[in-house]
């Protein structure tokens, strides 16, 4: 099946034709670091870095780029406030970043731009679009003038007429006409500033992507990604920028994700009604977080929810317990039995499933439920090999049973990893969670294990009534017993 994405420039899916074959160039609008990164910017990030590692899941050569926006009103306000330099509080914050990504298991991107780095592409764009007429300068600003681009509107729909009407527009008595926007703007006394042709300033926002698309991936390119706030103005603006210096459409396939709401109104800074990312991680899991992000469509709204994030979390715990159990139930064979070929591993039902559902817009959540699917019968497949060692009649079809357990873990493994997850050693995780578990309880481990002692001792003596008082008491700590051959181990409900 052919990769279809959902292209917001034309309102509807379509092939992926790469325009070099073969690989793929994406840019995608990072953060502007000022602060932490709430949930909202996860998903973006998520839904992209999913993206990105299907691209490379199907061959792509994949040229990645994702920027920092670390010069802009928000970082010189907060700089001041701290009475540090702005630098100080870009570098904070980019290390911050960076330690959520990392624990969210966002791929780095093949380049990281920042902003500052290419203020000289920015002027020599900008003085492009003056020389062509397509901007001009007012007292050490410049401006583009949208009239001089006819499409303007064409991603978001928007009419020029009706904007002007008095929709979302830049107030600037100065400005030749109120839709027109700012590609440089004049320093303010004791701001940071770079030199110009227009004096002492700074970019503007839009001109930022469009510069640093074109460093990296050319003057056109395969896909532009941000969330679904960016499509007006800022990605609109790109293009008409990009357009004007270019003569070229800069990018082909457009790609914007919905919103994280809480009571069904968008997550974010300007409304106060967010969480961080480092909030939600206190609590959660990161692959529950992500798992939770991937579970609608990347382009509907996704209503977060502690309720959500709790089922997230304990469809999390079933994958890994899976992975723990069959772990342990595989190793112990791996000598009696021929390994599993790459070709049988391959040929999994899961696969054709898990691509079909990925190669329809990125279909996460479709994907999701066949993996769930595959590891109900994954969790019946390994009882069943469990139980072929104590059957006779069953015992010649373990080797079968074998290789098909281990192509199926291996399969929803790979298919996993594609969305991110499954990056933790089960044994670890499952340690974690008890860990975790036992603190919130307040358990005593050292009572834990005397109470465990005193009901063993009380078996060895066959006083089966006092072993089950023990035993009773446990649970009601929240403590499970499983007697195994090698001992008694226990877990926290």
């Amino acid at each position: 099946m052919t990769l279809r994405i959902h292209n917001t420039l034309t309102g509807k899916k379509e092939d992926f034709v790469p325009l070099r074959e073969g690989k793929a160039g994406m840019y995608v609008c990072g953060v502007t670091v000022y602060d932490y990164c709430h949930v909202g910017h996860a998903r973006a990030a998520t839904v992209f870095d999913t993206i990105y590692r299907y691209l490379r899941y199907k061959g792509y050569e994949v040229e990645y780029v994702r920027n920092f926006t670390d010069i802009d009103d928000k970082i010189i306000n907060r700089a001041n406030e701290e009475n540090v330099p702005w630098q100080a509080v870009t570098e904070k914050y980019i290390r911050a970043f960076h330690e959520d990504m990392g624990r969210l298991n966002v791929a780095a991107p093949t380049h990281e731009p920042r902003a500052t780095e290419t203020i000289p592409e920015m002027i020599a764009m900008i003085a492009s679009l003056v020389e062509q007429g397509k901007a001009y300068e007012l007292d050490g600003d410049v401006y583009y003038a949208v009239k001089t681009f006819k499409d303007y509107g064409q991603l978001s729909g928007k009419k020029i007429d009706d904007l002007i009407a008095g929709a979302r527009v830049e107030v600037n008595e100065r400005k030749r006409d109120p839709l027109d926007f700012a590609l440089w703007k004049k320093s303010k006394p004791g701001e940071p500033f770079w030199e110009s042709p227009w004096g002492r300033g700074r970019p503007g926002w839009h001109i930022e992507c469009s510069a640093m698309s074109r460093k990296f991936l050319g003057d056109r390119f395969d896909i532009h990604g941000g969330g679904k706030d960016l499509v007006f103005p800022h990605h609109e603006n790109e293009i008409a920028q990009s357009r004007g210096a270019t003569g070229h459409a800069p990018v082909k396939y457009w790609i914007h994700n919905g919103f994280v709401n809480i009571d069904k109104e968008k997550m974010s800074k300007s409304l106060g009604n967010f969480f961080t990312i480092r909030d939600i991680l206190g609590k959660y899991h990161p692959e529950a977080l992500r798992l939770f992000l991937l579970s609608s469509h990347y382009r509907s709204p996704i209503d977060f929810s502690d309720q959500n994030l709790d089922e997230a979390e304990k469809t999390l715990d079933r994958y890994y317990d899976f992975l723990d159990e069959a772990g342990r139930v595989l190793e112990p064979e791996k000598d009696q039995f021929d390994p599993v070929s790459e070709d049988f591993m391959q040929s999994h039902a899961l696969f054709k499933k898990f691509d079909e559902a990925m190669d329809d817009d990125f279909n996460t959540a479709v994907a999701l439920a066949h993996m769930g699917e595959t590891l109900r019968a994954l969790n019946a497949l390994k009882d069943e090999f469990v139980q072929s060692a104590k059957d006779p009649i069953k015992m010649a079809e373990r080797p079968y049973l074998y290789i098909k357990l281990e192509a199926g873990m291996a399969a929803l493994r790979e298919t996993g990893n594609v969305l991110g997850l499954f990056f933790a050693d089960p044994v670890d995780y499952k340690a974690r969670k008890q860990k975790k578990k036992i603190e919130e309880l307040k358990l005593d481990a050292l009572e834990v294990e005397r109470l465990i002692a005193a009901r063993n001792s009380a078996r060895a003596a066959k006083a089966w009534g006092q072993a089950d008082r023990f035993r009773d008491e446990l649970a009601r700590m929240g403590v499970v017993l499983e007697d195994t051959p090698g001992g008694t181990i226990w877990k926290v409900k």
